[in-house]
């Protein structure tokens, strides 16, 4: 891999490699952009068939997380860490107390959280290090399990985008089929339970399943059968890139929006459902609530205040909407305008005040 030819590429501003012979730690802190504010992204463990496969997960996760803080309009960058190991056999205290050296180092450009392989536990052990670290534990004036949150936000757009299909944001009597029901879901689930909405649920795991169908009469259906249920809203909540080759043509939602990370696995495929007339809910828009949740840690964490910011994803949905219906445009390319237009107006912002202060120095000195 031509590490500076691919940071240079989409822009890059930095990398760390990290590594504790003592605990094994051997991590990836990639920074995509600083332009709002110090980068925010969580820390994965993961299996890595490679170091080339996670320096490349790392760096698609932090370009991601500058797109997700910008469009929920946080004053933050975007910044990811991959730590290579299995996540059920390779941790240890030491490994994360290691961790949490390095991410102090960095001097507050980089502040981490949870993410998939990782724990509250593990970033209380980060915590003992640094104090750039979010989602840690209630007992130090954090918000613990952001997952309610982030599922209120997935509601609220879901309720958006169902407003552009159907002419109401009413999601009574609209079956939707959920893929995954894990703690996100689940939480999304007792929303649209509440509202009327009529269940299906696939998961690989049995137990999470049954309780779904237990509290919510949700009808349980197998994992590769979702994509073909009748229903009026698909709702990818489990793993990235369902839709895709296989799965849009089975696909009978008029609505696609769930919880789930990196739902496209290429921009062709955002193309492809806007050309069938399907209104998606880009995923780092509808899944902000986490993010937004662990960014209020920054200022003194207030749960009713989170939950108002994250009331705003709704907004945020109708605004993409107007600009893909406008500019006969796909969503997820209305989104990142978005994102961008609002990294493009700081950093004008910033040369138009440079110009000012050359232009005193000069006259100054004349």
């Amino acid at each position: 891999m031509g590490i500076f030819v691919e940071m240079e590429k989409h822009d890059y501003e930095q990398i760390v490699f990290c590594q504790d012979k003592n605990s094994g730690l051997k991590a990836i802190i990639a920074l995509h952009d600083t332009t709002l504010g110090p980068a925010l992204g969580g820390t994965r463990m993961w299996t890595y068939e490679s170091e080339e496969a996670a320096i490349e997960d790392a760096l698609r996760l932090a370009k991601g997380m500058t797109y997700k803080n910008a469009a929920a309009g946080l004053d933050l960058g975007g910044g990811k860490t991959v730590i290579i190991g299995d996540p059920k056999k390779d941790k240890n205290p030491e490994m994360f107390r290691a961790f949490g050296r390095y991410i102090q180092g960095l001097n507050g450009r980089y502040i981490t959280a949870e993410d998939v392989g990782t724990t509250v536990e593990d970033m209380d052990l980060i915590h003992l290090e640094t104090n750039y670290v979010t989602g840690i534990s209630p007992a130090f004036g954090s918000s613990g399990n952001p997952s309610p949150v982030t599922a209120y936000g997935v509601y609220m757009g879901m309720k958006a985008a169902a407003k552009e299909a159907f002419g109401d944001d009413s999601l009574e009597g609209k079956v939707i089929a959920v893929q995954g029901v894990g703690s996100v879901a689940y939480s999304l689930c007792e929303h649209l339970h509440e509202e009327g909405a009529k269940l299906i649920v696939a998961d690989i795991n049995e137990v999470a399943v049954k309780r779904a169908v237990d509290a919510f009469d949700a009808t349980p259906v197998d994992p590769n059968e979702i994509y073909d249920c009748e229903c009026d809203i698909y709702a990818p909540c489990a793993l990235g890139a369902t839709i895709n080759d296989d799965t849009i043509h089975r696909i009978k939602a008029k609505v696609i929006a769930g919880s789930a990370n990196n739902q496209l696995k290429l921009p062709r495929h955002g193309d492809m459902i806007h050309e069938l007339g399907i209104v998606y809910a880009p995923d780092y828009i509808i899944n902000a609530g986490g993010v937004i949740n662990v960014a209020d840690e920054l200022n003194g964490y207030n749960r009713e205040r989170v939950m108002k910011k994250v009331e705003i994803i709704y907004d945020h949905l109708n605004k993409i909407f107007d600009i893909s219906r406008r500019d006969n445009i796909p969503t997820y390319v209305a989104a990142d305008r978005m994102a961008e237009e609002r990294i493009q107006s700081v950093q004008a912002s910033r040369r138009q005040f440079l110009r000012n202060e050359h232009h005193v120095l000069s006259r100054r000195k004349g």
